[in-house]
C-alpha cells in the first residue's frame, strides 16, 4: 500500500437479478499493478460482479469506487468478455481488433496516425503478437486470440483490467503463457487485474491477491489467508476440506476428500478443483 486511491474499491456490494440475490455484502479493494483472481465455480457470481463493475448492471446497495473515483475514472477500464466469437471468415487482421480498443467507439473510418499506429504497434509487441499481426483474427490459435483481445483491452493504457474466464478452452501451455503475460503487463503498465476462473491453480504462482466467491458472498485476501479450510468452510457454510497434492489445491466436501486425494495423485493436471 502507498497511500494513493484504489484502482478498485467494493465495498458492501449487494446485487439481485430476477428477483434472486445473486451478490450479498462483497467487499474488497485492488491496487494499480495488483494481480487478483476471482475463483468460484459455475454460477458462484463472477460475471455478475464484473457486469457490475462495468456499469452494466445497477446495483442495490453498497458502492464501487474506481481509482479514488476520479473524473473519468468509469472509461479506463479494459475488457475482455467472456466467449467471444470470431467467425474464421471475419475480414479483420489481428491489428485491426487492437486498433479498434482505440476507436472502435467512434463513427466512421480512423483517420490515419502515426501515433495511431505507433499505439497498436507497441501494444502488439507487448503481448507478443506481433508475428501474426497481419493474420485473420479468426484463424488464429486459442491462446494467439487471447493475447489479441488483450491487446485491445489495454492499448488505451486503463488502471483497471477486467477478464472473464479468459483461461477457458485453453490448453496447458497457453494457459501458463496467458498468466505470464498478464502478470507482467500489470506491473510494467500499472494496471490493477481482476480475472475470473473457477481453477485457482494456474494463477497461485502470479496472483498478489484472491477473491473467492460462493453463494453470493466473498472472502478475499492472499492465498494464504483464504484458501483455508476454516475459512471456506464458513463461505460456503458447510465443512470443506483444502486438499493439497502435488502442488495443486483442490477444495471439496469434507466426504470427498480421500477419493478426489486420490484423482488428483492420478491425474493432476484435469482433476476439477471447485465443489
Amino acid at each position: 500500500m502507498n497511500g494513493a486511491a484504489p484502482a478498485l474499491a467494493v465495498e458492501g456490494l449487494c446485487v439481485a437479478l430476477g428477483g434472486r440475490q445473486v451478490l450479498r455484502n462483497v467487499s474488497f479493494e485492488l491496487e494499480a499493478g495488483e494481480f487478483c483472481a476471482l475463483i468460484g465455480s459455475n454460477g458462484s457470481g463472477k460475471t455478475t460482479l464484473l457486469r457490475a463493475i462495468l456499469g452494466f448492471i445497477p446495483i442495490d446497495s453498497g458502492r464501487i469506487g474506481l481509482d479514488g473515483d476520479a473524473p473519468g475514472a468509469a472509461g479506463r477500464i479494459g475488457y475482455v468478455p467472456q466467449k467471444i466469437a470470431l467467425d474464421p471468415s471475419l475480414p479483420l487482421r489481428a491489428r485491426d481488433v487492437v486498433a479498434l480498443g482505440l476507436d472502435g467507439a467512434r463513427l466512421g473510418p480512423p483517420l490515419p496516425s502515426k501515433r495511431r499506429t505507433a499505439q497498436v504497434e507497441q501494444m502488439l509487441q507487448a503481448v507478443g503478437a506481433a508475428g501474426f499481426a497481419d493474420q485473420r483474427v479468426g484463424l488464429l490459435s486459442g491462446g494467439q486470440q487471447q493475447r489479441v483481445l488483450v491487446a485491445h483491452a489495454l492499448v488505451r493504457r486503463p488502471r483497471l483490467l477486467l477478464l472473464d474466464e479468459p483461461l477457458a478452452n485453453l490448453d496447458v501451455r497457453s494457459t501458463a503463457e496467458i498468466v505470464a503475460l498478464l502478470r507482467r503487463l500489470s506491473r510494467e503498465y500499472g494496471a490493477a487485474v481482476l480475472l475470473s476462473a473457477h481453477d485457482m491453480n494456474p494463477l497461485l504462482p502470479a496472483m498478489d491477491r484472491i477473491v473467492y466467491l460462493a453463494n453470493g458472498s466473498a472472502v478475499a485476501g492472499r492465498a494464504d489467508e483464504v484458501v483455508r479450510t476454516e475459512v471456506l468452510s464458513s463461505l460456503y457454510g458447510y465443512h470443506v476440506d483444502v486438499v493439497r497434492v502435488h502442488g495443486r489445491v483442490v477444495v471439496v466436501a469434507a466426504e470427498a476428500r480421500d477419493e478426489i486425494r486420490d484423482a488428483v495423485a492420478r491425474d493432476p493436471v484435469h482433476t476439477a478443483p471447485v465443489p
